[in-house]
């Protein structure tokens, strides 16, 4: 049996949503309805071209190796065929036919259930489920059991700032929590702050820890151990001296003003005996 041919290039990479639609349809569809390739009658497997196991003649070609009894190297000219050629048949990869062009979307209050979510909901939500699970990668979802990203915090922000029916000028630079509806949402039931250790990333934890650790070393020397303990003594010693201080002032202005009390008293009193020692003295005529 003679072997598939085979296309040396660069392998497309699917998304996770295609790797998953293409299980899917693998699992329940019948041996008439797979993929085959329509630029050949057989199948066509489209391989990683790598230098290192291939040689360049064969990129980008649609190559297959046919068995034959009689030599294939008799009739070799290399003034017009290559030696990394001899036995293969190289055939340039036809281009894929033109994609019709796509139907019009079906009438929103009259169609189907399925049909709206395939015309109207899919086309938006699913580019945002795969930018989330993109970020979710970034942040290492898939490695920790605990982490600070939010798939639904993200999607609300996306949606919002990807609205087709909306511009997206002064959208663009909106973060979650300036969302107007959810803005309203969190004044109703506020969230719980995050802990430190969900709040701070890689870099930022690493910073702390490293720099306790500093400090940690600088405290047990023991020229920084002898002045941290003078430290404290002097504080323990000096704790309430600003009490004491307050205190003092209020005595000495207690003290100051008894004693003005006292002389304003007195003037007082003179002045009144003063004022009786006229009365009684009598007039001369």
């Amino acid at each position: 049996m003679e072997n598939p041919g085979k296309v040396y290039g660069e392998k497309k990479v699917k998304s996770l949503w295609e790797q998953i639609c293409a299980e899917f349809a693998a699992e329940h569809a019948d041996f008439e309805d797979r993929d085959f390739d329509d630029a050949s009658s057989i199948a066509t497997d489209v391989t990683q071209f790598s230098s290192r196991r291939h040689t360049p003649v064969v990129y980008g070609k649609m190559v297959h190796r046919s068995s034959i009894d009689a030599s294939v190297t008799d009739e070799f000219d290399a003034a017009i065929g290559h030696p990394a050629a001899v036995g293969l048949t190289l055939l340039a990869r036809p281009k894929p036919p033109p994609t019709p062009p796509p139907s019009p979307p079906p009438d929103p209050k009259t169609c189907t259930p399925q049909e709206y979510l395939e015309a109207y909901i899919f086309p938006t939500l699913m580019p945002a489920m795969i930018a989330m699970l993109k970020q979710a990668r970034q942040e290492k979802c898939f490695d920790r059991k605990k982490f600070r990203f939010n798939g639904c915090d993200f999607l609300t922000e996306y949606l919002y700032k990807n609205n087709k029916g909306k511009t997206l000028t002064d959208r663009e630079s909106v973060r979650l929590s300036e969302i107007p509806f959810v803005k309203d949402c969190l004044s109703v039931n506020p969230r719980k702050p995050l802990p430190l250790s969900l709040q701070w990333s890689e870099d930022e934890a690493a910073l702390k820890i490293q720099s306790y650790y500093r400090g940690h070393l600088a405290r047990i020397q023991p020229e920084v151990a002898e002045l941290r303990k003078w430290q404290k003594e002097w504080r323990e010693d000096n704790r309430s001296i600003r009490d004491q201080v307050e205190q003092f002032w209020e005595e000495h202005e207690s003290k100051a003003g008894d004693v003005e009390q006292r002389s304003t008293s007195r003037a007082s009193t003179s002045s009144k005996k003063s004022q009786i020692s006229r009365k009684s003295t009598p007039k001369h005529s």
